[in-house]
């Protein structure tokens, strides 16, 4: 996620129009929500902190390793192999097999479902690229103590526009860092998928507010927090 990938990591995504979902063997409902809600639609990142967590990962990125140009569409350790899809459906098994592989704190996901210019979007920062985002990830990898990621439901939608999955999960980790910081969120992540099935839009919302979030950074945590 780009989400922690400076918690670390995308601006709060735009209104999208209803949704409807569509169930195995049941029609498409409309649903009363749109697929950007969030809790705290109100808590807009301010310019100023967007601004700094756009700076420390720049920061960070530049003192770390060059991502190798000959890795293609799967990690090199093989973890990730090429996968093809051709429906909405073979997306979203793609996407789950991510979650299992806890993507967004071991940085291992199907990079070849994603568009090489699919946009990434969290509440506090928003970039385009396949390959940024990998970075951003194996950036923040190192930090992550005891991570765990549990994804709740996924489910799959059409608008007017597209197709698209929505997947809710829970993060919660702690950070390498003197005083330990516990990280826990949850969230939803909109896959906004293009006419050939490929992700072009990967956008975040958290059940807490970005300051909120940062500010789990300089909280300490503690062993008592594991129970």
């Amino acid at each position: 996620m780009a989400a922690i990938t400076t918690l670390l990591g995308l601006p709060p995504p735009p209104p999208f129009p209803p949704i409807s979902v569509s169930p195995p063997h049941l029609k498409p409902t409309t649903l009363p929500f749109r697929c950007s809600a969030r809790v705290h639609d109100n808590d807009r990142a301010p310019r100023l902190l967007k601004a700094a967590v756009t700076g420390v990962t720049e920061l960070l990125r530049l003192f770390s390793p060059s991502p190798n140009p000959n890795r293609g569409d799967s990690d090199s350790s093989g973890d990730e192999p090429f996968v093809e899809v051709s429906c909405v459906d073979e997306v979203l098994t793609a996407v789950r097999s991510d979650f299992e592989r806890a993507y967004f704190v071991t940085g291992k996901f199907s990079r070849s479902i994603y568009a090489e210019d699919c946009s990434f979007e969290d509440p506090t920062i928003k970039f385009c690229g396949r390959d940024r985002y990998l970075q951003n990830l194996e950036l923040l990898v190192p930090f992550f103590d005891c991570p765990s990621t549990v994804l709740t439901k996924i489910e799959k939608g059409v608008n007017l526009e597209s197709e698209f999955l929505v997947a809710t999960w829970k993060l919660r980790t702690y950070l390498k860092l003197p005083w330990r910081p516990l990280i826990s969120i949850g969230g939803t992540t909109l896959y906004e998928l293009n006419d050939n099935f490929k992700i072009v839009r990967h956008v975040e919302s958290w059940d807490v507010s970005a300051l909120e979030a940062i500010g789990q950074i300089f909280t300490t945590g503690s062993r008592k927090d594991d129970k």
